[in-house]
């Protein structure tokens, strides 16, 4: 388990100025410029996951710490480090792009599009400058030096997020199709869980909302419902705005807060539904744990957390190649912590009940429980001990009365 580090504050807006309070339009070329690949994760990159459908865990097999073994092994013997990993994340990056060209999704287009925008004026609306990042969420990751705070990352998390739904759902006769089915599952689960625990689901958190595609679902889907999009990046909330303004428009806007998910400051049990769509492999097990805790404060009694993320014991994970698998692992920088975490174990620690396990489709999975509801029966106990508590008293009270 990953020890609690020091968090950081962080004002990534405040790289944005050119000096006359405005910010410069970038093409992917010269952000680029900016954006080193480093050792980190794709949102892109091959994923894996049939939950439960293989006898062999994750702590099981052997193919997790071979790679790891010659991971390391490469990175003692290169003359630089940081040169691998560069070589790593770029070829990873660069195979991302390309298969999601071939697959009829404009990653180039799209990206450049956003960055040629007026996007960068919703960053002020949306940033909370006295948002506080976790040491974790600073490091390089997802193929970029600044991780989810940068322009780029921004740009280019949907085209990500279609890609790696395209490759989830193969069968499918195109992108739409794909998307249709993968968050078609996701939002069947979530909506028979609440209804066989709980009852009418009127306001929704989406944690780790990034651009918004996962609470637009959610929105269409549940909409009667006020949903609220929350995310660490500026970027990605300024991105989802932006969309989501030029968007049909909807009976309940989409609101969108930058906050912390493991300390939003929100009302407790403010929710009946809180969503996390592929953030934990993202976080460390310490994140993971806060963000059930604060999920758990969130919601209200009977309300209904879902996890949709990687199942780490897929079959297809595990009989990945081991070149893939390499590349997968340099990528993801807690895809093990992740993998190794009980999730439902500590969904239960924390107080969660009703947990379950539902395959989403071949690579990831759904997980969602419930907040208990209160104690009716104890409360109609106590209520029935209290109403004879109280005609003993006024009883008793006769009786003195009486005898005066």
């Amino acid at each position: 388990m990953a020890l609690c580090a020091p968090i950081q504050k962080l004002s990534p807006a405040s790289s944005l100025s050119n000096g006359n309070n405005t910010t410069p339009r970038r093409t992917r070329k010269n952000e680029t410029m900016l954006v080193r690949m480093t050792a980190s994760s794709d949102v892109g990159s091959v994923r894996g996951g049939t939950a439960g459908t293989t006898q062999m865990g994750w702590r099981d097999t052997s193919l997790s710490s071979c790679c790891s073994s010659h991971f390391l092994q490469a990175h003692l013997h290169s003359s630089s480090s940081l040169a691998l990993d560069k070589f790593l994340s770029g070829f990873l990056f660069h195979f991302s792009s390309i298969s999601a060209e071939k697959n009829n999704i404009p990653w180039r287009e799209m990206s450049e599009e956003i960055l040629e925008s007026d996007v960068y004026k919703e960053m002020e609306s949306v940033q909370n400058p006295s948002t506080v990042y976790p040491d974790y969420y600073l490091s390089p990751f997802h193929a970029y030096d600044e991780g989810n705070l940068s322009w780029l990352a921004a740009a280019e998390a949907e085209a990500a997020d279609l890609s790696m739904t395209r490759r989830a759902i193969p069968f499918a006769s195109s992108v739409d199709e794909a998307n249709r089915i993968m968050r078609g599952t996701w939002l069947e689960i979530i909506k028979q869980h609440h209804q066989q625990y709980s009852g009418e689901i009127r306001d929704i958190l989406d944690i780790g909302c990034s651009v918004g595609v996962s609470t637009g679902f959610l929105a269409h889907y549940f909409h009667s419902a006020k949903v609220t999009g929350l995310d660490l990046s500026p970027y990605f909330l300024a991105v989802a705005q932006y969309k989501e303004k030029r968007g049909t428009p909807r009976k309940n806007p989409i609101s969108w807060i930058h906050a912390n998910g493991e300390d939003t400051g929100l009302p407790s049990k403010s929710y009946d539904l809180i969503s996390f769509s592929y953030v934990l492999h993202e976080c460390p097990e310490r994140a993971i744990i806060g963000l059930l805790r604060e999920a758990f404060r969130l919601l209200r009694h009977g309300g209904t957390i879902a996890l949709n993320d990687i199942a780490p014991k897929s079959k297809t994970l595990q009989e990945l190649s081991p070149v893939l698998f390499t590349l997968m692992k340099s990528t993801e920088p807690f895809l093990d912590e992740y993998s190794l975490t009980d999730l439902e174990g500590r969904m239960k620690e924390v107080g969660f009940v009703n947990i379950k396990s539902v395959l989403t489709d071949p690579r990831h999975r759904t997980v969602t429980a419930s907040v208990p509801h209160t104690n009716k029966s104890m409360f109609t106990l106590h209520s029935a001990a209290y109403s004879i508590f109280c005609e003993v008293v006024l009883v008793c009270d006769c009786i003195l009365y009486n005898s005066l």
